[in-house]
Parts: structure tokens; sequence; C-alpha cells
């Protein structure tokens, strides 16, 4: 059977199961080819207990997007035959409560669109079936919308929902690629918290820009309400 992609509705019911119990189990965390959200991050460096500097730096490769010209980071695979995860083991996912979006999604995909004059989302759902997967063939039946809330994606959802806005602010404000400076900030806002942590609290670097103080008091504890503000201020300096 050849790789299906099939758009579907979020009330599509399907039949989906992944564990030891499945033949084809660990084989997608195997030929690596895994990107990584500003949310990803956060959520797999507090996973290993490390800074997001050490995480990327053990951890991931980037590269810069040729058509949003923007920062991409992807997770680095171990070097062997198989490129395989560096987070996989025998017994499957050692990150699995924190694992990555896609991996969190998988059979299922989800695009988002904008529309210019109205603001309003619009989301599209797909249907992945992979040649190498036995996953479909067991399972209780469930819809998308309800395996979106199975699998714990709406906060995923919603930060890389801020992040597609900053996609289409950059390619409306400043098309092209972006300087070194510029790319500099925003590998730090979107990729590297801990060090944007650093700017706001220790050196102001938010001013003279406003934001709510209950958040940034937040903030100071909680890495997603930090991530909020870090892509905030990337929104607002993209303008």
């Amino acid at each position: 059977m050849d790789n299906d992609f099939k758009y579907v509705s979020s009330d599509h019911v399907f039949r989906f199961s992944c564990g030891p119990h499945i033949s084809c189990f660990n084989e997608c965390c195997r030929d690596l080819n895994q990107f990584l959200t500003p949310y990803d991050i956060l959520r797999l460096k507090t996973s290993l207990k490390i800074s997001s500097e050490e995480f990327l730096g053990s951890y991931t490769r980037q590269h810069t997007g040729p058509e949003s010209g923007l920062p991409i980071v992807h997770l680095r695979p171990n070097y062997d035959d198989a490129l395989t995860c560096p987070f996989v083991a025998e017994e499957g996912c050692l990150v699995y409560p924190d694992r990555p979006s896609s991996c969190r999604a998988y059979p299922v995909a989800r695009a988002v669109f904008r529309n210019r004059e109205s603001g309003i989302l619009t989301e599209y759902f797909m249907l992945l079936k992979e040649s190498h997967c036995q996953g479909f063939q067991s399972g209780d039946p469930i819809s998308v919308k309800q395996w979106i809330e199975s699998q714990g994606l709406e906060i995923y959802n919603e930060m890389n929902d801020l992040m597609m806005e900053i996609i289409s602010l950059k390619n409306q404000f400043i098309p092209g690629p972006l300087d070194l400076k510029t790319r500099m900030a925003f590998h730090m806002a979107c990729y590297d918290l801990d060090a944007f942590r650093e700017k706001i609290f220790n050196r102001g670097v938010l001013e003279p820009l406003q934001y709510d103080e209950r958040l940034l008091l937040e903030a100071k504890a909680d890495d997603a309400a930090l991530l909020k503000i870090s892509l905030q201020w990337i929104q607002k300096n993209l303008r």
C-alpha cells in the first residue's frame, strides 16, 4: 500500500492504535526528519531537565527556511543506519508525555489558514496512512476531534497557531532573508527561552513595549506564559 493523504473533517471517524502490540512499533521513529516548534522545545527541555541552550546544542540542528527566511529547528537523529530518534528505545518513546506535536497528532495532520481580511482561522485536517503502518487495523472508533483532545493537542495547537501568525506577518512585512541581528533575536525568542527570560527580567529587553503585568509575573515561573510573551514580542517587532 502506498502512502495515502486524505482530507477529512473534524467529525471523521477512524480506528487507530499504536504500541508494542503492533508489529510496526517504533518504525515511525526512524529515518527521522523531525521539525520542532517552539512549544515542542519547551516541553522537551523541561522533560529532560536541561536548559533550552543545552537542548538546542545537544539534540537539534538548524537551517534557514528557503521560503520563510526564518530559522527552522529540527531534531538531530542518531547517526546510525536507521537515523533513529534520540529519544526512542526498544520499549518506546522515552519522552512520551512531552513528545512533539507531530508525533502526538499522528496519524492526523492539521493545517491552519488565516483570512487576511477577516482574521478568521480555518482548520484543515488530513489522515495519513503510511505503507509501513499497521495501526489502522486495531483501536476503537474515534473522531478527529476526539483524537486531538485525547492526545492533549489543544495547547500545542494554540502555541503553533501563534507561530503561524508570526510566519504570516514576516512574509507580509519583511519578505526575504532576515539580517543576522534579527535572525538571532528571532531564534532566541522562539527557541532559546531561558536566554529570553534573562533578557526580560535582568536586561529589560521588552521596554518600552507594554505587557500585562499579571502575565509577566506568571512568566517568571511558567515557561508557557513566557513563550506567549516571546511570540507576542516577535509579532510586535515584525509590524
